[in-house]
């Protein structure tokens, strides 16, 4: 059975990412504007917790989990904006639109497949399937691939999700996968770029 809930939010997820790259790309978005769609969706989540914003509201019943609507209304969508600004300071234009691809491809990918065809328990997360983490991989080096080359955008991208599996912790909270994939795949890729493999 399709879960029609967990499919809207991965199409809007890709949507998303994929808007951010192109925007980012052709110079239309930069960091600046990141960091001001990054306040904007802060406030409307803190205001969101007590009012019902027309259109807002409309689109948290379609796309946000229950448990986050009372409690961080647009969780998601925030961290995901949180990560893709982080990579866009942090790193070099292609590997940032890079890393974003990875996390736009990669973990939409990675949770679909594990929901509709996943069969084996992922060994270090019972709650991921492997089939899932293993597919998600290669999407998100595929679509990496189009601003780096193939060896950096496959190894950020496998071991950004292998550890994405892991479930990384801060003291007791897990990092969002939004925060982790994008500066795992990012960390990788910048080594290669600067040869520190190799000293």
């Amino acid at each position: 059975m399709v879960d029609n809930f967990e499919l809207r939010r991965q199409i809007f997820h890709i949507f998303l990412g994929t808007s951010i790259v192109l925007l980012l790309f052709f110079e239309i978005f930069n960091a600046k504007i990141l960091f001001m769609l990054l306040l904007t969706g802060s406030l409307l989540s803190f205001i969101s917790r007590e009012i019902k914003i027309p259109g807002i509201d409309w689109f948290l019943k379609k796309f946000e989990r229950g448990g986050n609507i009372k409690k961080f209304p647009g969780r998601g969508a925030i961290f995901f904006i949180v990560g893709c600004l982080l990579v866009v300071k942090l790193f070099d234009r292609d590997i940032a639109l890079a890393s974003i691809m990875v996390l736009t491809f990669g973990d939409s990918v990675s949770h679909l497949f594990g929901l509709y065809f996943g069969k084996i328990k992922h060994p270090l997360n019972g709650l991921k399937k492997i089939e899932g983490n293993i597919f998600g991989s290669i999407a998100g080096g595929f679509m990496a691939m189009f601003f780096v080359n193939y060896i950096w955008a496959f190894s950020g991208a496998f071991i950004a999700m292998f550890i994405e599996a892991i479930e990384v912790k801060m003291g007791n909270n897990i990092i969002d996968d939004n925060i982790l994939i994008p500066l795992i795949a990012g960390t990788i890729m910048y080594i290669f770029k600067t040869g520190f493999l190799f000293f």
